[in-house]
């Protein structure tokens, strides 16, 4: 008997948060030891998946198919293709740095009778699963589920646990935390709302069609169909079913002008679990993208993906101004995110093989980009006590590990070349520039604007002379370094050999690009030149 590798997977973190939360008060430090040990070992389940899984083979393997609710058309289906492959990966690598690097952000936390390691750990094991679910799931229900059951766990994590680590005023920062949680929650089910809808008007459209015996919410036979083009929906009800797809996974990556959440959410968590959020969360939202709009509305993507592009352009760049303009340096590092989430829609949009290898490396490249950064900034921040980048300068002579690792993730954030964000950046901008040119060139701009806002903070806060009151920072400790360091060698690998990553990506955006009929513009060559 085969053994269920994606049933492993996800369950693991699941069954680990639930015997976390059922130790006693007392084992504190087994809780935090717990946790760790379910994470690495669903990081080994993840391995054998990548070790097993073969580029050149079916699209989806490690398939799982069972029933489930049979009068419903929807079953317990799992499987994996590259690109969910990649992203299952990368969770599975965070999720042990981000749990040591929040050792000790549940200590003390009043309010939870010395159960507060347990209840961190247990929430944040429950989003990897959720995740991880949602990564591997071929049938839209379950798919939506999880999708919405993700947001309740990273609700507590936000409005439970973060505030109140960088401010003057704990009783403000106290009640910003759950404020944000509550804008955090309410945007994401507002989206998942739309996408009840239109997952409502999907399966009566199936359940009408001749294509199908019946309603069915399995994304291989309804793809498949379109694709063949047995399974046609009406336009006008194919563009709003569309729309409340992409309305759905926008909110959650988020797209501009739906991002409004993500700040908030970014600097009231602690790092650790506002990493959790942007750097493996939000991905479902474009991994959505790809894994639903695309191929099931392959006309309706078409269609609108000027005004998507467009919208993916405004977000680039107004993430990168208003990072300039920040004085919070976790609140810039968080409106980096939203710039960098624009690259990544962008790719997606364009509908080349170059643009949608380019975002879905950009998904895992940001991933590790944005942990680093953002947890040595949380190391730094919960040193000196502020957010305030004016109230930093001369970190660097103090602690020079801590600023010569912080400057590396930040020219990965910039996207310079020989780190991993540049690869993907750079196919992104190629893929587009085949597309649509004008945006291309704009999204371009982004990349002086970054420049500007990384080597401005950093100057801001580690060169000159060292301010008063950051005497007394201390470099990294060795569990710090246990974090960083893997995320370091990460950037570097990846920028310079990112093929084994590309390898197993591209056979998959070639199936994706099959299904909707879509295929990279050819170039253009100016007739009457003379030799």
């Amino acid at each position: 008997m085969a053994v269920p590798w994606l049933s492993v997977l996800w369950a693991l973190p699941i069954v680990g948060a639930v015997v976390v939360i059922l130790l006693p008060a007392s084992l504190r430090s087994a809780a935090k030891y717990a946790g760790l040990a379910v994470s690495l070992g669903v990081l080994a389940v993840a391995l054998v998946l990548a070790a097993r899984f073969d580029p050149s083979g079916p699209r989806y393997q490690f398939v799982e198919d069972h029933p489930w609710i049979r009068s419903f058309g929807t079953g317990y289906i799992l499987g994996v293709d590259g690109i969910a492959l990649a992203l299952v990966v990368l969770t599975a690598v965070l999720m042990p740095l981000l749990l040591i690097a929040g050792w000790r952000d549940a200590d003390n936390r009043p309010g939870f009778r010395d159960r507060g390691p347990h209840g961190y750990v247990a929430l944040m094991l429950a989003v990897e699963g959720m995740v991880l679910i949602s990564l591997t799931a071929l049938d839209i229900l379950l798919f939506y589920v999880f999708f919405e059951a993700m947001l309740i766990p990273m609700y507590f994590l936000i409005g439970g646990f973060g505030g109140g680590r960088s401010s003057a005023n704990s009783d403000v920062a106290g009640s910003a935390a759950p404020a944000a949680a509550v804008k955090f929650l309410l945007y994401n089910l507002f989206g998942g709302l739309i996408m009840l809808a239109a997952l409502v008007g999907l399966y009566v459209a199936t359940a009408e069609s001749p294509a199908f015996t019946g309603g069915t919410f399995d994304v291989r036979a309804i793809s498949e169909a379109v694709t063949n083009g047995t399974f046609v929906i009406q336009p006008a009800m194919a563009h709003l079913i569309f729309g409340g797809f992409l309305f759905a996974f926008a909110v959650k990556a988020p797209l501009w002008p739906l991002h409004r959440w993500l700040p908030d959410a970014a600097v009231q968590a602690t790092p650790a679990s506002a990493v959790l959020m942007m750097a493996v969360m939000d991905k479902v939202g474009t991994f959505g993208m790809l894994r639903y709009c695309l191929p099931l509305f392959p006309d309706s993507a078409a269609l609108f993906r000027p005004v998507v592009a467009g919208c993916a352009v405004v977000g680039i760049i107004y993430g990168a101004i208003l990072a300039i303009g920040q004085t919070d340096v976790m609140r810039l590092i968080a409106y980096t995110s939203i710039s960098h989430f624009g690259f990544i829609i962008l790719g997606i949009f364009a509908m080349t093989s170059q643009g949608q290898s380019g975002s879905t490396l950009y998904m895992v490249n940001h991933g590790i980009s944005t942990a680093a950064l953002f947890l040595i900034a949380g190391f730094l921040v919960s040193r000196r006590g502020t957010r305030v980048i004016a109230d930093y300068g001369g970190v660097q002579k103090v602690a020079p590990v801590l600023a010569g690792t912080f400057l590396v993730a930040g020219l990965a954030t910039l996207s310079l070349p020989g780190l991993a964000p540049f690869i993907s950046e750079f196919l992104v901008l190629i893929g587009t520039f085949t597309r649509f040119p004008v945006l291309a060139v704009l999204a371009a701009l982004a990349l002086v604007l970054s420049a500007v806002y990384v080597l401005w903070m950093y100057q801001r806060m580690m060169t000159g002379p060292v301010t008063e009151g950051n005497e007394t920072i201390t470099d990294l400790r060795p569990r710090e370094l246990l974090v960083v360091a893997p995320l370091i060698v990460l950037l570097v690998v990846l920028g310079v050999y990112p093929k084994p990553a590309l390898d197993v990506i591209n056979p998959a955006v070639e199936h994706t690009m099959t299904a909707i009929h879509q295929t990279d513009p050819a170039p253009t060559v100016t007739t009457g030149a003379t030799r």
